[in-house]
């Protein structure tokens, strides 16, 4: 049995950004209810070398709407990176959540051998579809979504394992 390329892709990344979505609405509610600046958790960082909460939804968003845009052989939407609140990374979220919904099936199912070329550590790389995906993509795109929900928790938001599945 092979694995559907769509299947390990679009519905993951829609339904994990989704619980993202929930994470941040959750963090700015629990700033109002605490009278904490927003710009406090969205500037926040885990270690001085890391990039801050807003950073961190950006490139998970990337990820997001990279992979299966270059699995489909489309254009890489171009987001500018300007997101300065809670509603503008929801914002950016839900665009790439209706971008996702543009793709089937056939669009990226037999991309599992398709050649992806890709700058990474300002070096270009080559790697097939599956490999990218399952090796590159995947594990960043969770390595973003997990530091912004770490960065959360960090900083007292009351957040569970529940949230950040997206089940409730």
């Amino acid at each position: 049995m092979t694995i559907s390329m769509y299947e390990a892709s679009v519905p993951v990344f829609s339904a994990r950004l989704k619980a993202l979505s929930n994470v941040l609405a959750a963090a700015e509610q629990n700033a109002l209810d605490r009278k904490i600046d927003p710009q406090v958790f969205l500037t926040a960082r885990l270690a001085p070398d890391m990039f801050a909460l807003t950073r961190q939804v950006q490139i998970a968003t990337d990820h997001a709407k990279g992979a299966p845009s270059r699995l489909a052989g489309r254009e890489v939407p171009k987001y500018e990176d300007n997101e300065a609140s809670f509603a503008d990374l929801e914002a950016r979220i839900a665009k790439t959540v209706a971008h996702l919904a543009t793709f089937s099936a056939a669009d990226i199912d037999g991309s599992d051998d398709k050649m992806i070329e890709l700058k990474l550590g300002g070096r270009e790389i080559t790697l097939g579809g599956m490999q990218y995906l399952l090796h590159v993509a995947m594990p960043n795109f969770y390595f973003h979504l997990t530091t912004a929900y770490d960065i959360l928790r960090h900083n007292g938001v009351p957040l569970g394992k529940a949230t950040f599945l997206g089940s409730r």
